[in-house]
């Protein structure tokens, strides 16, 4: 049986060719986002510009604590 995952991975690459990738995952991305928006702003008290700012900061502690999770993995690992 051909492999699924490279049919699918074929077409995503074609989709991405044909359209703006920005376009294509903007609802997700938002979504993503508001995630930090209510841990930062949870009563929705902050003004927009304030709660993107803290938001902003929220996501990159979030990747930064998985990245050190990663090192402390891979330091397992090897």
């Amino acid at each position: 049986m051909p492999n699924a995952n490279g049919h699918q991975r074929a077409a995503a690459h074609s989709l991405h060719a044909q359209h703006d990738s920005r376009e294509l995952t903007s609802a997700a991305r938002q979504k993503f986002m508001s995630r930090f928006e209510r841990e930062v702003d949870p009563d929705g008290l902050l003004e927009p510009q304030e709660r993107a700012r803290r938001a902003a900061h929220a996501k990159a502690a979030y990747f930064g604590r998985l990245g050190v999770l990663s090192g402390k993995a891979r330091r397992r690992a090897a």
